[in-house]
């Protein structure tokens, strides 16, 4: 199956779905987080863990149910599964394709964009992990 790297598109998706998150992150941590003596904001106890379920419903779960995040539905993508005739993407690669994404985002991305550029199928490491590709929304 050929397929092209839709870099820039790629890009800003993530630029979307991480702009978002991180705004959550923040309004959170102002809002439910204790100042100290230095003017930082700490959030402890049970409502540490409400930033990863946040990020797990709004990546993970929105990809499982809606087949795409929030920034590639806006920019016409959509990952697919290479084990799948459909190309549905089951629970658990959706899983390992977010996994990776500390590591495919970073130092500011170079990590998935030298990997989307490298390999034969324009794939990040998550998406090597999950054995997923990312294609138009129109393709099938």
């Amino acid at each position: 199956m050929a397929t092209k790297t839709h870099l820039g598109r790629r890009i800003l998706a993530g630029l979307i779905d991480y702009s978002i998150i991180l705004t959550f992150f923040c309004v959170f941590i102002f809002s439910f987080g204790t100042q100290n003596s230095q003017g930082e904001y700490t959030v402890t106890g049970i409502l540490a863990l409400v930033p990863f379920f946040f990020w797990f419903g709004f990546i993970v779960l929105i990809e499982v149910f809606l087949g795409a995040t929030v920034g590639n539905s806006i920019v016409g993508l959509q990952p697919k599964s290479l084990t799948r005739n459909n190309g549905q993407l089951t629970f658990s690669q959706v899983l390992k394709r977010h996994l990776m994404d500390p590591f495919d985002l970073f130092p500011f991305g170079l990590i998935g964009i030298i990997t989307i550029k490298n390999t034969e199928k324009h794939q990040r490491l998550g998406d090597i992990w999950a054995k997923t590709i990312v294609t138009p929304l129109t393709e099938n």
